[in-house]
C-alpha cells in the first residue's frame, strides 16, 4: 500500500493503555479468516450451512466444500434465489451463512434481503464478499462501494465491518451466536492486524478507541482501520493530536462513542471505502449533527471508479495514510502543504 512502509512501527495506541504494535510488513486477507473461522464452527455445530452464489473460490469457502459437501448450497448465478433460499434453510432451523461478492449479493438481491430475511427477522447471515474497491479493474459493476448506504437503510439489520482478522473471526463468531439477520462485511484487499493485544476484538454495536487525541478525531471502518492509524502517526509529527476510532458495527452505530468525539476533539473525518452520504460518514454526520456540530470531512468514493487496480484506486480517492492527514488539517484550518 502507498501508505504503508517496510518497517516496524509502535504507538501509544489503546483508550485504556493498551501497546499496538501496527506491523504493516505483514498484511492478511480477512476471507482466510473468515473461511477457518467458518470451518470451526460448523465442526462444532451441525445447523451451519454455507449458500454461495457460483463463488466456491472466491468466496473461501473450498475448505468448507471439502469437509461438509452435503452443507454447502450452491445456486449458481441466482442471488436473489441465494437469499431466498438461505431465507429457507433458516426457517427450517438451519443456520445460513449466505456468502457471495458483495456487490452482487446487495445490489441484485436488495429487495430479498429487505423482506425475506430483515423484515422476517430470518436468523440468516449475509456474507458480503470482497467489498469496496477490491476487484480492482474489473470496474464499477464489480466494486462494492454502495452496499453500507443501502443496507444501513433497511431497519433490523446488523451491519457488521470487521478491520483485521482477529475482528473477522470474532464477528463471524458473534453472528453464528446471534439470533436473527446480520450482514458480515468481509474484506479482501489484504491489512496489518490493528486489534489492540488483551482486549475483546468485538463487541458488537461498540467502537474501539484505538488511539487518543485531543485536536481531531479519525473515524474509519474497514481497510481504512490501519490507514487512518498511519495518519494519525503522520500527524503527531506535526504536532496535531488525534483521536482513531475503529467503527466495526455501522448499524447500529455506537453514538456514545461519536458523541464523545464531537464533544472532546474539534474536528471528525470519516474514511471508508464505500460512500460516505449513506454509510458510515452519514451515520457520524447525523449524531454529530444532533449532539454536538463540529467540522467534518467525509472521505470515500463519490463517483464511478476509473480503470486500475485496487491500490491505485484507494489513492485516486485519497483513501490513503496520506489523504487523512490532508482532510484532517483542512478540517482544522491548518496547512497541509
Amino acid at each position: 500500500m502507498a501508505s504503508q512502509g517496510a518497517r516496524r512501527r509502535a504507538g501509544p495506541y489503546g483508550a485504556r493503555g493498551t501497546a499496538l504494535i501496527l506491523d504493516e510488513t505483514q498484511t492478511h486477507d480477512c476471507r482466510d479468516a473468515f473461511a477457518a473461522e467458518l470451518v470451526a464452527l460448523a465442526r462444532a455445530d451441525s445447523r451451519i450451512v454455507a449458500v454461495c452464489n457460483d463463488s466456491v473460490g472466491s468466496s473461501k469457502l473450498v475448505a468448507f466444500a471439502r469437509e461438509f459437501p452435503e452443507r454447502l448450497v450452491n445456486v449458481g448465478i441466482a442471488e436473489q434465489d441465494m437469499v431466498g433460499i438461505g431465507a429457507g434453510l433458516a426457517n427450517a432451523g438451519l443456520v445460513p451463512f449466505v456468502c457471495g461478492a458483495a456487490t452482487f449479493l446487495t445490489a441484485r438481491a436488495l429487495e430479498q434481503i429487505k423482506a425475506d430475511v430483515a423484515y422476517s427477522l430470518a436468523n440468516v447471515k449475509l456474507c458480503g464478499m470482497s467489498p469496496g474497491l477490491s476487484y480492482g479493474a474489473l470496474g464499477p459493476t464489480h466494486h462494492s462501494t454502495e452496499d453500507l448506504s443501502w443496507l444501513r437503510a433497511i431497519a433490523d439489520l446488523p451491519v457488521v465491518v470487521p478491520a483485521d482478522p482477529a475482528q473477522t473471526r470474532a464477528a463471524i463468531r458473534w453472528a453464528a451466536g446471534t439470533t436473527g439477520p446480520v450482514f458480515l462485511r468481509i474484506g479482501r484487499f489484504p491489512v496489518p492486524d490493528v486489534s489492540p493485544p488483551g482486549g475483546p476484538a468485538f463487541v458488537y454495536g461498540r467502537a474501539t478507541r484505538l488511539r487518543e487525541g485531543k485536536d481531531a478525531t479519525v473515524v474509519a471502518t474497514g481497510t481504512l482501520v490501519s490507514r487512518a492509524l498511519r495518519a494519525a502517526e503522520l500527524l503527531a509529527e506535526r504536532g496535531v493530536d488525534v483521536r482513531v476510532l475503529n467503527v466495526s458495527t455501522i448499524a447500529p452505530l455506537d453514538r456514545e462513542e461519536i458523541m464523545a468525539a464531537a464533544r472532546q476533539t474539534r474536528a471528525v473525518v470519516t474514511a471508508e471505502e464505500a460512500v460516505p452520504t449513506g454509510g458510515l460518514g452519514a451515520a457520524v454526520a447525523e449524531v454529530v449533527l444532533e449532539t454536538r456540530p463540529v467540522p467534518m470531512r467525509l472521505l470515500g468514493p463519490r463517483s464511478f471508479a476509473p480503470t486500475g487496480g485496487t491500490e491505485f484506486l484507494l489513492e485516486h480517492f485519497g483513501l490513503t495514510a496520506e489523504g487523512i492527514v490532508r482532510a484532517t488539517l483542512e478540517v482544522l484550518g491548518l496547512d497541509h502543504n
